[in-house]
């Protein structure tokens, strides 16, 4: 079985990746017990666009662009 996703999905996957919390800002004060299986849920999903030659950095960018402060380099 093959890790690429077809363009549709992997374009919904983008899309809910830029909703999800960065891993940074998941802490057992704000998330209680669920932080570990929430830091989880996002290196999957991170790891998904990774093996579909998505840079998760750059997502939001992507499709944002607008909204996505300019690099400081």
């Amino acid at each position: 079985m093959s890790d690429q996703m077809s363009e549709d999905a992997l374009q919904a996957l983008k899309i809910a990746f830029t909703y999800m919390p960065k891993a940074i800002e998941v802490n057992r004060y704000e998330h209680g017990d669920e932080y570990e299986r929430i830091l989880s849920d996002i290196q999957a999903v991170r790891e998904m666009l990774l093996l579909n030659g998505v840079d998760p950095d750059e997502v939001q960018g992507e499709l944002r662009p607008d909204s996505t402060p300019n690099s400081t380099y």
